[in-house]
């Protein structure tokens, strides 16, 4: 897990939580999880529904 930012400035409105300001190190870190679990679960998608995968080189050998 990544670590907890240093400084987090919460934004109320009457009271109640409205918005979060995070360093931008530590959103970069954040986004990169959700990419990443995004990424896990079409995964776990493609694999349910019995994809098969070619290797890149092979799809378009000037790719690789």
């Amino acid at each position: 897990m990544i670590n907890s930012p240093s400084k987090v400035r919460l934004i109320l409105e009457d009271g109640k939580p409205q918005a979060v300001i995070l360093g931008l190190a530590y959103y970069e870190k954040l986004l990169k999880l959700a990419e990443d679990a995004e990424d896990l679960r079409e995964i776990r998608k493609l694999r349910r529904l019995k994809q098969s995968f070619i290797p890149l080189k092979d799809y378009h050998p000037r790719l690789h």
